[in-house]
């Protein structure tokens, strides 16, 4: 029987590898990490977050570019990082591009009583992508509407809107629990209660309601909420494997305060190797054919003793 989590022992996650795997992880340094890469797996390093944050948003803008008529195209991005997305607000002020081709996916919502948060929840992110992206970019610039896709409760049409143009590119940030969108491990239950599912079993998952892991809440509440647990929804609506695979490119931005040393490095060693393991999802991205991950040099920090 595999062992039970350190964090929680009715879910699955990262703690539950073998020792082997998060020890060579831990190995990895700064010097070392380019040395990962693989055809199919890019790494990049950005020594000042001013670089880090402007190739970020300079991504947006280079899908945005693409768009045609006859060629609609869009990328799916997150809340988290956010501190690209005034960014791209500017650039495309400054260089009067035009979105009227382009689309946008939103990765995920939080579900508050039932429902997708809306404009007037604190931690949306449909709220936030407004606030800090689209409501800046000026009226004339801006895509239309209906070419904003954001997941509902009932994901339905947000899943029948990714047939409606190519998504070029899909932009993340990594969770704790080495998630991309709140794609978290699953509960230690039902069918699931000795072993995890299967890399093939979690990739047929499509957009769809989630229960998040205890590490997930934490995470947001640190980052998001200055701790309040209490005001972080236990569920929400995320984009899935399914969609991601659709995506041809899928770029990763690891700036060190959303996961910490040792996940950045776990996910490094678990795709460059490609070790596909539900328990650690970012690891499913073994299998996709375009991966790429960012990192701010001064975020990638060391997995030493340092004792605070």
């Amino acid at each position: 029987m595999k062992p039970f989590s350190k964090i929680s022992p009715d879910w699955w996650d990262y703690t539950t590898l073998d020792r082997e795997i998060l020890d060579e992880a831990a190995k990895i340094t700064i010097d070392t990490l380019k040395s990962y890469e693989r055809p199919g797996f890019k790494i990049n390093i950005f020594d000042t977050l001013q670089e880090f944050y402007a190739a970020e948003a300079l991504e947006y803008v280079k899908v945005w570019k693409q768009a045609t008529p006859s060629n609609p195209v869009g990328l799916c991005g997150p809340i988290g990082p956010t501190e690209q997305l005034p960014i791209v607000a500017e650039i495309v002020n400054a260089l009067d591009i035009n979105l009227k081709n382009c689309h946008f996916w939103g990765m995920d919502e939080w579900i508050v009583d039932g429902k997708a948060a809306d404009m007037n929840f604190p931690l949306g992110f449909a709220k936030a992508d407004m606030e800090l992206c689209f409501n800046r970019i000026r009226p004339e610039l801006r895509m239309p509407m209906e070419n904003l896709h954001f997941p509902s409760e009932d994901p339905t049409e947000y899943i029948k809107s990714w047939d409606q143009a190519r998504c070029l590119l899909m932009q993340g940030g990594q969770g704790e629990t080495k998630h991309w969108a709140f794609n978290d491990p699953v509960k230690r239950a039902g069918q699931y209660k000795d072993e995890p599912p299967t890399p093939e079993e979690y990739r047929k998952l499509s957009t769809r309601q989630v229960e998040l892991h205890p590490i997930t809440l934490i995470q947001n509440a640190r980052t998001s909420g200055g701790g309040t647990v209490q005001n972080v929804p236990t569920s929400a609506v995320t984009v899935g494997p399914v969609q991601t695979w659709k995506a041809e490119n899928v770029s990763i931005w690891h700036p060190g305060h959303h996961d910490n040393p040792f996940g950045q490095r776990l996910t490094t060693y678990m795709i460059s190797r490609k070790i596909a393991d539900s328990r650690v999802p970012m690891s499913l991205l073994s299998d996709h054919p375009s991966v790429i991950f960012n990192f701010y040099r001064g975020g990638f920090g060391v997995c030493g003793v340092e004792m605070h």
